[in-house]
């Protein structure tokens, strides 16, 4: 169940990073590359291998204690962020050609990775484009709740969709280890306890 908090805690942190771009707030950028760099381990051993550490993932096991713990700090927003990349994710595997497509083209990325930084904002518009071509139309969108002005923007518009994909991918990850909807209410207890000691 560790690996599904792991998960679990990299979907809360993307979920918000994208809130934080929607309304204007400025980013930690050791903290943007940390979570786009998840999207081009395609082969890990082990989870650890995705994340770099659990201290990388820290907010996000803050916000999975926030949300699942039965304090004031609950975000309605970020619930329905993380309930929607588990609900894409899922429409994302039963499509096994959009998979092998999302593959490819994240190999595209990786080859491009020696040229580029992954924060490099042409990098950030190629996976907002993988977001937007392969994910988003496989089920119900996902709002996003921000500054109309500044979700107008390209540039905002892509640093969100390539953060979303990030969400897959921890989405991704979330599955294979066991997660299901139905532990946030059963073993709700249990994710908050392994949250805290990762804190």
């Amino acid at each position: 169940m560790q690996y599904q908090v792991m998960a679990l805690a990299a979907m809360c942190q993307a979920a918000q990073m994208v809130q934080k771009i929607a309304q204007g707030k400025t980013l930690n950028s050791f903290d943007l590359e940390v979570l786009l760099s998840s999207l081009v381990v395609t082969d890990p051993k082990n989870p650890e291998d995705i994340y770099r550490s659990d201290a990388d993932l820290k907010t996000g096991y803050r916000l999975v204690v926030q949300q699942l713990d039965s304090g004031p700090e609950k975000s309605v927003e970020l619930v329905k962020y993380v309930g929607g990349l588990i609900q894409l994710e899922r429409a994302l595997n039963s499509k096994p050609q959009q998979l092998d497509l999302l593959g490819t083209k994240i190999d595209d990325i990786k080859r491009r990775l020696s040229h580029f930084e992954i924060t490099d904002e042409t990098v950030i518009a190629s996976l907002a484009d993988i977001y937007a071509e392969v994910v988003s139309p496989l089920g119900q969108r996902i709002q996003v709740f921000g500054d109309p002005n500044l979700l107008q923007q390209k540039p905002i518009q892509n640093k969100i969709r390539a953060l979303l994909l990030v969400g897959i991918r921890a989405a991704v990850l979330w599955r294979q280890m066991g997660g299901k909807r139905r532990q946030f209410i059963l073993s709700k207890g249990k994710l908050v306890r392994i949250a805290k000691t990762m804190i």
